[in-house]
């Protein structure tokens, strides 16, 4: 077996209104409707896809090994790639205006990957990412 890219993500929650309004409004993406299910085809694909123990999440996001009680713990990570690490810096500001809560601002991980990440409604753990060598 040879796996060629990620063919489809989809999140499950329990509020699909929720959900849409933080996938179709807040990051604009262009999701149809289908019923209640949305969705986009042919959209670029994923260039990254992992096992993530959550420990190194935790130490990601919270610079400690367990993942606080406060917080969801959760399930899968999803992260959407942005023009330059300005772009996720200004993402932040539109989406705190529009009162998204974040695990963690803008920063620049050791690694250089400059990620923003907060919790989505069905407890996906969602970056707002500038990988430079994705764009290199």
């Amino acid at each position: 077996m040879e796996i060629k890219c990620i063919a489809g993500f989809a999140l499950i929650t329990k509020d699909p209104a929720a959900s849409a309004s933080l996938y179709q409004d807040a990051l604009g993406l262009p999701l149809e409707k289908m019923d209640d299910y949305r969705f986009i085809d042919k959209f670029p694909g994923a260039n990254h896809f992992g096992v993530w123990p959550l420990s190194m999440a935790s130490q990601s996001c919270f610079g400690q090994d367990e993942w606080p009680e406060s917080v969801p713990e959760p399930t899968a990570t999803i992260e959407f790639e942005l023009a330059d690490a300005a772009a996720v810096e200004l993402a932040v500001q539109e989406m705190k205006e529009n009162e998204q809560k974040f695990v963690h601002e803008a920063r620049t991980e050791p690694w250089g990957q400059t990620i923003a990440r907060f919790m989505s409604p069905e407890g996906v753990l969602v970056g707002l990412s500038y990988a430079p060598w994705l764009h290199e």
